[in-house]
């Protein structure tokens, strides 16, 4: 069954519970799986969702032969406009694609930047992108600005929930190439600290108590050392926000030309942090796939330069 979301007045939709215990925000996915659970949780916390004429709340077990009463409110129209920017397709499907993004493209709207956007090129290349009830159709993790390499974008709800799984699991292999200032040792090591809201600086991130932020693990390997810097790889266990950033500042080695956490490096003209390499499960097929992309010229430049005055 689909949930009519894309409408301009409102409908109503009814389905009777088959089955005991089940939570009403699972019910109702399993039975429009065109929309997804972010989506339809969105719906119950804003009274949209009735089981027998009350509002529940999404964690709400249901009764076999509850009646549930969902009520698609009209959809607001979308500042999201498509826009001619190329895309390097490094792999697409029916399920979704892989794109190699460059440093300076910001992947989706924010309050203050509603285009130009990774957002606003997908939707000049696909015909159609999940609803997801959100200014991110099709995005499943994110890239900052100024970090360029691979990413997978969801073509449909489906493929969007199985990638998002992933990611929560954490099955997802993510290698990133980082350069520091200083030489990091041990040549291995692991970084566990939780990550949150900067309580000086509310724009940015930073190492803050457990009851503040949200554990983070960062494993990282030296690839080698580049005059007074440190090139890495490194694996982001979690997916916090800045986590990369905020963890090597954190240990007192901070990302060569990272304007907010890092330091200048005078060949650079943005952060080197590079998503060369992600791993994941193909939704269509169930095939575990790696997908990679070369270090960009302008990192590649910025590291024979500082190399060249070592």
């Amino acid at each position: 069954m689909k949930l009519p979301m894309n409408i301009d007045k409102p409908s109503i939709c009814e389905i009777v519970s088959e089955e005991q215990g089940v939570r009403v925000d699972k019910y109702v996915s399993q039975h429009y799986p065109d929309v997804s659970r972010t989506r339809v949780q969105k719906l119950i916390s804003d009274g949209y969702v009735k089981v027998n004429g009350n509002i529940v709340r999404a964690r709400y077990k249901l009764e076999n032969g509850d009646k549930i009463t969902i009520e698609v409110p009209p959809a607001l129209p979308s500042a999201l406009q498509a826009e001619d920017i190329p895309l390097n397709l490094l792999y697409e499907d029916d399920e979704l694609l892989v794109i190699d993004k460059p440093a300076g493209l910001t992947v989706h709207p924010a309050p203050g930047h509603s285009s130009h956007t990774l957002v606003n090129a997908l939707l000049s290349h696909l015909s159609e992108l999940p609803d997801s009830g959100e200014e991110r159709p099709g995005i499943v993790h994110r890239l900052d600005k100024d970090t360029s390499g691979v990413m997978v974008i969801a073509k449909n709800i489906t493929a969007q929930e199985n990638l998002m799984d992933q990611f929560k699991a954490r099955t997802v292999v993510k290698r990133y190439q980082v350069l520091v200032q200083g030489h990091l040792t041990p040549k291995e090591g692991v970084i566990e600290a939780p990550v949150g809201r900067d309580p000086r600086h509310r724009q940015q991130m930073a190492v803050v108590p457990e009851s503040r932020g949200r554990e983070a693990t960062t494993e990282y390997t030296v690839i080698r050392y580049v005059g007074n810097f440190t090139l890495l790889e490194v694996r982001p266990v979690s997916g916090r926000t800045h986590q990369i950033r905020v963890h090597l500042k954190a240990i007192g080695f901070p990302v060569a030309g990272d304007k907010v956490y890092g330091v200048k490096a005078a060949p650079l003209k943005r952060q080197f942090v590079h998503a060369a390499i992600i791993g994941f499960v193909l939704p269509s097929t169930g095939e575990y796939r790696e997908f990679t992309s070369p270090l960009p010229e302008d990192l590649r430049q910025a590291l024979e330069a500082i190399e060249a005055l070592s």
